[in-house]
C-alpha cells in the first residue's frame, strides 16, 4: 500500500522525485523491528507532536530516565509522560539520539495509560543521519526546577535570539490521516526571523518523502519546538505555515506565529557544544529571495 497521503504525493511530483519516494516508501511500516524497540529504549528523550484542545498543534520535549519510552510489543509503545488528551488523539514521535545521529519516528494513535499513555503505531520508520548535529549527553541537572512558563503571541527580542541561533528544531504537522513529528537542521541562522510573528527557513534536500510539506498542503497547522541543549529551556511555538516552491527545486517555508511558551529549564537534560553535521548546507551571504 502506499504510505504517502495526497499532499506528500503532490510535492513528490512537483518536485520530481515520486519514483524516489516510492523506493524509500517500503520502509515505512506498522510494526516496531527489534532494531528500533532497542534504539528507542536507550532514549532520555522523546519529542511528541499533538493538537490541544483548540486544535492548535504544539511540538513537546519529553524526558526521562532511559526506558521512560519503550516499546511494549510489535505495534505499541508506553511512554511515562503525562497524555496528551484524555482520550484517543493522534499524534507524532520522533526519538533522535545526538550521540550517534540517529532518529526513529513513530506516527500513531495516542490513548492514556496508568503509565502515561501508550501509541498504537500506524507508521514506523528511521530517516538517514542528514542535518543531525552530533551532542554528547553531560550529567543532568537535577538541582534546578523547571522554571515558570511564559506565554505569548510574538517573539520577544531575546525569543527572535534564541531563534537566531539555533541548530536545530522540530515540526509537528497533521493532516486527515495523521500527525507527524520531524527534524530540522543546519547551521545556526538557517531559521530567520522575518518579524517578530513570522520565521522562514530553506528547505534542504531530504529523503523524498515530502510527509511534513505533504501535510502542510491540505492542513496548514504547525508546531515548532527549539531547545536550548545547554540549559534544557524549550521554546515552543504554534501557528501555521506555508512553503512557496522555486526554480530548480528549491523550497521555501514560512511560519506565521500565533501562540508561544517559553520554559525555563523545561528539561534536566544538558548537552554538549555541536559538532555540525557536515551535510548542513552553508548559509547564503545575505537571506535568498523569497519565492512568490
Amino acid at each position: 500500500m502506499d504510505p504517502y497521503n495526497p499532499g506528500s504525493r503532490a510535492v513528490q511530483e512537483l518536485v520530481g522525485v515520486r519514483d524516489v519516494a516510492a523506493h524509500v516508501g517500503r520502509s515505512i511500516t506498522n510494526g516496531i523491528r527489534p532494531i528500533a524497540a532497542a534504539f528507542l529504549e536507550l532514549q532520555p528523550m522523546l519529542v511528541l507532536a499533538a493538537a490541544d484542545a483548540d486544535g492548535r498543534l504544539w511540538s513537546t520535549l519529553l524526558t526521562g530516565t532511559p526506558g521512560f519510552a519503550r516499546a511494549t510489543g510489535p505495534h505499541t509503545i508506553s511512554v511515562a509522560a503525562p497524555a496528551p488528551a484524555p482520550g484517543p488523539v493522534p499524534v507524532g514521535t520522533i526519538a533522535l539520539d545526538p550521540r550517534t545521529r540517529r532518529r526513529m519516528r513513530l506516527n500513531g494513535i495516542a490513548r492514556p495509560s496508568a503509565r502515561g499513555f501508550t501509541v498504537e503505531a500506524e507508521q514506523v520508520f528511521s530517516n538517514c543521519p542528514k542535518y543531525i548535529q552530533k551532542r554528547e549527553l553531560c550529567a543532568p541537572d537535577l538541582t534546578t526546577p523547571p522554571g515558570t512558563p511564559f506565554h505569548g503571541t510574538a517573539l520577544t527580542p531575546a525569543q527572535e535570539a534564541f531563534v537566531r541561533v539555533a541548530d536545530t528544531f522540530f515540526i509537528a504537522t497533521t493532516a486527515a490521516d495523521g500527525t507527524d513529528a520531524s527534524h530540522r537542521g543546519g547551521f545556526p541562522g538557517f531559521v530567520r526571523v522575518v518579524t517578530p510573528t513570522e520565521l522562514s527557513w530553506e528547505d534542504y534536500p531530504g529523503n523524498a518523502m515530502f510527509l511534513t510539506l505533504g501535510n502542510l498542503e491540505s492542513d496548514d497547522r504547525a508546531g515548532l519546538l527549539f531547545l536550548d541543549w545547554r540549559s534544557g529551556t524549550t521554546l515552543q511555538l504554534s501557528g501555521t505555515a506555508r512553503t512557496a516552491y522555486g526554480p530548480e527545486g528549491s523550497r521555501t517555508t514560512r511560519f506565521r506565529i500565533e501562540r508561544i511558551v517559553e520554559s525555563p529549564s523545561a528539561s534536566p537534560l544538558r548537552w554538549s557544544e555541536p559538532e555540525f553535521s557536515p551535510a548542513n548546507p552553508p548559509l547564503p551571504e545575505k537571506p535568498a529571495e523569497e519565492p512568490a
